[in-house]
Parts: C-alpha cells; sequence; structure tokens
C-alpha cells in the first residue's frame, strides 16, 4: 500500500493539536515551539502533495479509498486537483506565520495566573482548525466533507471567545462581552448555514444512493443520474447558502467584522485567509461539479450578490474607524470577486478566483499581521489614534503599504492578475457587471491609502513617538509573505499552472465554453 500522504497531512497537526495540548501548564514556551515545529512539519507535507501532483495527469490524484459507513453508502475518500493543491500550499503556509504572530496572544494576563493552560489551549486549536481545513480540501466524499465542514466551527468559536484581541478601548468586562457577541454570531450563522446543508446532503443521498463525488459525477455525466430540475436547484441552493455564509456573501456576511474585530490578528487572518476559503473552494467543488444546471439557472441572482458584496464592502471599508473592521469589510469586497470570477462561468474567470483564493490569503496576512503588531504596541485599534508612524518605525511602516498596495491589487503585486482575470472572464460575459465591479477597485484604492496615510503620515502623535519597530521575530513573519506578493505579482505561473486544468474540467461539468470574441480579428 503506498504511503497515505493525503491522510498524513491532515492528520499531523490533528495530532500535534493533542500533543499540544497535552504540555504541562508550566511549559508554555514548550508548547509553542511543538506548535510551530508540527505546523513546519505539516508544509514539508504540503510541499511534498505539489511535488508530486502532476497538473496533466487525472482529475483527483494521490487518492484514497476506504470503506466507512458502509449501509449509509459513506467513503473515506480523499483527493486533490489543482484547485485543492493550491489551497492545501496557501493554509499550510499560513499557519507557522500565524504560530509565530500570535508567539505571546495567549500568554497568561498576570503572574501565577489558573487558566486552564491558556497558551497551551491557543496553539492547539490554531492546529486543529488546519487539520480541518486541509481534510475538507481533499475530501471527494460528500458526508466526509460536511463532517469536517462543520467541525471546524467548534475551535474557531474557542479562538474567538476565549482568546480575543487585548488592544480594545473599553474595559475587561465590555471586552469579554463583546468577544462572546461575536463567537455565538459567527457560530449560529455558521451553523444554520450547515444545517441547511445537512439537509441537501441527505437529499443527495435520497436521489444518488451514495456521497462520493466522482461516482455522482460520472453517473450525471453518462446519463445513469437524473435528477428533476426543481429537485436539483432545491439541492444546489442547500449547498450554495451554506457555502455563501462561509465565504462570506452579502447579505450572509455580518458575522465576519465582528469575528474580526474581537478576535487577536493572527486568528483574524486564521478566519478570512484560511478557513473562509473553504465556502469558495466548496462553490468549485461541489455546486458546479454535482449541480451544473442549476448552477447556471442560479447564476445571475448570485453574480447580483457578488456585485452587491463588492460595493458594499468597500464602501463600508471607507467608512470605518477600526482598522480591523476596515480589513473584514474590505475582505468581503475581495471574495466578492472570486464569487465573481466563479460564477462569470468562464476560464478566465474561474482561474482568476481561485488565485485570487491564494493572493488574498498571502495580502490579507501580511496586511493583518502587521496591524496586528501595530495595535499591539498602541494598545488601540482605532486609526484615529495614530499618526506618524512611519517617521518612528518606518519598516513598519513599508511592509503595512506593501500590505496596502496589495489590497488595492496594485499592478506587480499578486492580487492584481487575480482580480484582472476575474475582470477580464467577467467583461466577456457579462460587460455591465464587470464595468459596475470595476469601481471596486477605485474604492480600494481610497480605503486603503486612506489607511495609511492617517495612520502612517503627518505629524508623530505623542502616543507613537516611543512606538519601536519590527522586532526580529515579527520581520520572520512579515518578510516572507511581502517576498511571496511581488514574486507572484511579478510571476504567476507556478499557480495558473496547477489550477488551470483543474478549472477547464469544471468548465466541462457545467457544459460552458468561453465566449468567442465580438469583434474577429483583421485578416
Amino acid at each position: 500500500m503506498s504511503f497515505p500522504l493525503l491522510t498524513a497531512t491532515a492528520a499531523l497537526p490533528a495530532l500535534g493539536a493533542v500533543a499540544t495540548a497535552a504540555v504541562p501548564a508550566a511549559r508554555r514556551t514548550a508548547a509553542k515551539w511543538l506548535a510551530l515545529l508540527v505546523s513546519l512539519a505539516t508544509l514539508a507535507l504540503g510541499v511534498v502533495i505539489l511535488v508530486r501532483f502532476d497538473p496533466g495527469g487525472d482529475r483527483y490524484q494521490l487518492t484514497e479509498s476506504h470503506a466507512w459507513i458502509a449501509d449509509f453508502g459513506v467513503r473515506y475518500e480523499l483527493g486533490v486537483d489543482g484547485i485543492a493543491v493550491a489551497l492545501i500550499g496557501l493554509t499550510a503556509l499560513l499557519i507557522p506565520f500565524i504560530i509565530l504572530a500570535g508567539w505571546h496572544d495567549a500568554d497568561p494576563l498576570e503572574t501565577g495566573s489558573k487558566r486552564w493552560r491558556p497558551t497551551q489551549g491557543f496553539f492547539a486549536l490554531i492546529l486543529a482548525v488546519e487539520a480541518m481545513v486541509i481534510i475538507s480540501f481533499e475530501a471527494t466524499d460528500v458526508f466526509l466533507f460536511y463532517i469536517f465542514f462543520e467541525a471546524m466551527l467548534i475551535p474557531m468559536y474557542f479562538l474567538i471567545g476565549g482568546f480575543g484581541d487585548r488592544a480594545h478601548e473599553h474595559g475587561d468586562e465590555a471586552a469579554a462581552t463583546q468577544r462572546s457577541y461575536a463567537a455565538v454570531k459567527f457560530l449560529l450563522y455558521n451553523l444554520v448555514g450547515g444545517l441547511i446543508m445537512l439537509a441537501a446532503v441527505i437529499g443527495l443521498y435520497v436521489v444518488a444512493g451514495n456521497f462520493s463525488l466522482a461516482e455522482i459525477a460520472q453517473a450525471r455525466a453518462n446519463g445513469t443520474l437524473h435528477m428533476a430540475t426543481n429537485t436539483e436547484r432545491w439541492l444546489f441552493l442547500g449547498f450554495f447558502f451554506a457555502f455563501a455564509v462561509k465565504a462570506p456573501l452579502w447579505p450572509l456576511h455580518t458575522w465576519l467584522p465582528n469575528a474580526m474585530q474581537e478576535s487577536t490578528a493572527p486568528v483574524a487572518v486564521l478566519i478570512t485567509a484560511v478557513v473562509d476559503k473553504v465556502g469558495t473552494f466548496a462553490m468549485l467543488r461541489f455546486c458546479l461539479q454535482l449541480f451544473p444546471e442549476a448552477s447556471k439557472w442560479a447564476t445571475p441572482v448570485i453574480l447580483v450578490l457578488a456585485l452587491i458584496s463588492i460595493i458594499y464592502g468597500a464602501l463600508l471599508a471607507v467608512g470605518q474607524r477600526d482598522i480591523k473592521r476596515l480589513v473584514a469589510y474590505a475582505s468581503i469586497s475581495h471574495f466578492g470577486f472570486i464569487v465573481l470570477g466563479i460564477f462569470a462561468m468562464t476560464s478566465q474567470g474561474q482561474s482568476g478566483a481561485t488565485l485570487y483564493m491564494v493572493n488574498h490569503g498571502i495580502s490579507t496576512a501580511a496586511l493583518m499581521l502587521v496591524a496586528g503588531f501595530l495595535i499591539s504596541r498602541r494598545g488601540s485599534r482605532l486609526i484615529a489614534d495614530y499618526g506618524g508612524v512611519q517617521k518612528v518605525a518606518p519598516v513598519l511602516a513599508g511592509t503595512f503599504l506593501i500590505g496596502s498596495l496589495a489590497t488595492l491589487s496594485l499592478p506587480g503585486l499578486a492580487p492584481f492578475v487575480s482580480e484582472f482575470l476575474v475582470l477580464v472572464g467577467t467583461f466577456t460575459r457579462y460587460p455591465a457587471i464587470g464595468i459596475i465591479a470595476t469601481f471596486g477597485i477605485v474604492l480600494a484604492a481610497l480605503y486603503t491609502l486612506v489607511l495609511y496615510q492617517r495612520t502612517m503620515t503627518g505629524p508623530v502623535k505623542p502616543e507613537v513617538a516611543a512606538m519601536p519597530d519590527l522586532r526580529a521575530r515579527e520581520l520572520v513573519v512579515v518578510a516572507p509573505l511581502i517576498v511571496l506578493l511581488i514574486f507572484l505579482g511579478v510571476y504567476p505561473k507556478p499557480v495558473t499552472d496547477i489550477v488551470n486544468p483543474a478549472v477547464k474540467q469544471t468548465m466541462s461539468d457545467v457544459h460552458k465554453k468561453d465566449p468567442k470574441p465580438s469583434v474577429e480579428a483583421a485578416k
């Protein structure tokens, strides 16, 4: 039997979470190092997956299949296509930086604290989320995917509610109340979406008789499985609703600003750069592949929702006074671009959407983590409490600027390529929507540049006059992300070569071809 690489990649952080939680309470530093080493080992396995994956080979590779709950047609089936490989790589890459950035975020607030292993619990929960996200990208059994799609909510709930942001303007009691509210809101929104999806999963089993993604798709393709039009549409809506909550797509987005505001910066990155990608990934893997006709039927409405997300998120980001809420609303706008690219039903749009998932993860991590370092120094999330930071901490200001420019998709940085592909792919089929979506770029320039101007330029405020620049650990976190933003902005080919074959297969699933140019080339 060949080595179960996919299982190992998900099992390693899961076992690491258990081991980290079991470290004695007095050995907090050991727990941190253990979590970091486990995350680096997981990254090494992710690199092995990348090396062994053949973009020109079978659709799903490195597959594993074992009987699980045979009476109900449930199997333990794993497999990765190019889209999954890219997102597993993103997840495995970001977790070590998240752990390093949060190195002191769960240290006890007072000497001799008797809270139950707060540090160990914090890093164990991060590894648990990583394990569940990775297996969600790998699962090709719908029921298996659903289990981990829902299970990841539990560690995220405790990360938001139990390890909130210490830099706030409220008293301890008020801050705890706000954290609890944000955590409960996150959990309830996603649980409702998950329960609706569960009904659709059961309905799919009634219709298909099993949960295997490959078998159901093959049966649909060769005509041995037929879904009534209304049945397919209802099942599609059940799946899409859950994914739209996770994504998050307007109007199901309202949990995200609260969750990011009350979380530590590393957990905020975990939410929007890692966990939320499961929603948009699942739209590609499950909605389009299992319900192609319903996907085309729902496309006009979904495109409108994506367009609203782009403009609405950007407009609200412009008016924010809180740094974290600004990044949250900017992410809502960016997820609108991703959904727009997926449902534009063009190869450029879907390639751009997949590339956007990767690039958004890197750019948001860079901006949010630097913002977290800034907030920890000043003790406030409010934009108005800053000014002149670039004069006292030029390296911090410089990295913050690059992260901000990546957020507005400046040419030469990674998000530009993906946003350009999404807009081109949308314009070729839906020109009016493509034109309106372009205004999101203008608004992005407004909120990011205004944020930088108000925090980093101008007179030095007394409260930031003694602010230290980035330390060595913080530079180790930020520098590789900045390098990646520049490298993928100049040379995105390594990622596009992996995802493009999977995108072509997805286009084939929905029986769509790229529209021909409206003007023939001159002969």
